[in-house]
């Protein structure tokens, strides 16, 4: 639908871009415009967030935040299979097991804080539950788990990561390399200079 899409981005098919909320929307830099801002709300939202970000019903609720104003599919898993991914019919399943896996990591100490966040965005990303904005999404909640146990965000470079440039290569080639158990890459490319 959209022209201009970064290299690992999920293209938009025929049928989830006919939930466009927005009709004036023609290129993919008025998309990002447009939501871009509908995320800015969902960050004001998950900044205030007391619940447990280790659930699968606010995992869910903080895609719709994000893209509400958007797309009539925001906070919904898929229903079709994509470029990368799970199947669509495990997902549910899938995100199940991460959360168990995540609130296991974190009430056992299995991993520091910072190492179990870069983990399980990897993880979430991999299955990419949502018709598109899987990254954003996966970013978001990264952050949200690392401050509800004490830590600062990480400096994704959004900017960067959402458009072609080195950045976004240097971090699909980490995710890439995470794929196949090897997450040096990541944990340099996000935890250097963490305090």
């Amino acid at each position: 639908m959209f022209d201009n899409e970064p290299d690992g981005a999920t293209p938009i098919d025929v049928e989830e871009a006919a939930d466009l909320i927005p009709q004036h929307i023609q290129t993919r830099d008025q998309l990002n415009t447009w939501e871009q801002e509908n995320i800015l709300f969902a960050l004001k939202w998950s900044l205030n967030m007391r619940e447990s970000v280790l659930d699968d019903s606010k995992l869910k609720e903080m895609h719709r935040r994000m893209f509400d104003r958007t797309w009539r599919w925001a906070g919904l898993y898929r229903k079709s299979d994509k470029n990368i991914g799970d199947p669509w019919a495990a997902i549910s399943t899938e995100v199940r097991i991460l959360m168990q896996d995540a609130k296991y990591w974190v009430e056992n100490e299995t991993y520091s804080i910072d190492e179990a966040a870069v983990r399980l965005h990897h993880r979430l990303v991999a299955i990419h539950p949502f018709p598109n904005g899987n990254g954003r999404h996966s970013r978001m909640w990264c952050d949200t788990l690392l401050r509800q146990n004490g830590r600062p965000p990480i400096k994704w470079k959004s900017a960067d990561l959402d458009h072609k440039t080195s950045a976004r290569q240097a971090y699909i080639s980490a995710l890439r390399a995470a794929d196949h158990n090897d997450y040096s890459l990541l944990f340099e490319l996000l935890l250097t200079g963490r305090p």
